[in-house]
């Protein structure tokens, strides 16, 4: 288990500025952004045994996590192509 922050800016380097555009234009996309930032702090606190968590809930939020990013990643590229 890694308990290296999963960071938008990190994960999509090239959409940064992508990422800036649709977050003040769009406000699913805001809300999006805002919940993956709040599941993967969530994430990372378990990692690190700042807040543990049971294995259950864990798996939980990183696949929250996971299905988030995968939505934030479809936005977009749908908007950037």
């Amino acid at each position: 288990m890694s308990n290296t922050p999963h960071e938008l800016h990190e994960e999509f380097p090239d959409l940064i500025e992508q990422m800036k555009v649709l977050k003040a234009r769009d406000a699913h996309f805001a809300r999006l952004y805002d919940e993956y930032h709040e599941i993967n702090r969530a994430v990372h606190r378990a990692e690190t045994d700042v807040a543990p968590t049971d294995d259950f809930n864990a798996t939980a939020q990183r696949k929250a996590r996971a299905a988030l990013k995968d939505e934030i990643y479809k936005m977009l590229t749908e908007v950037h192509s």
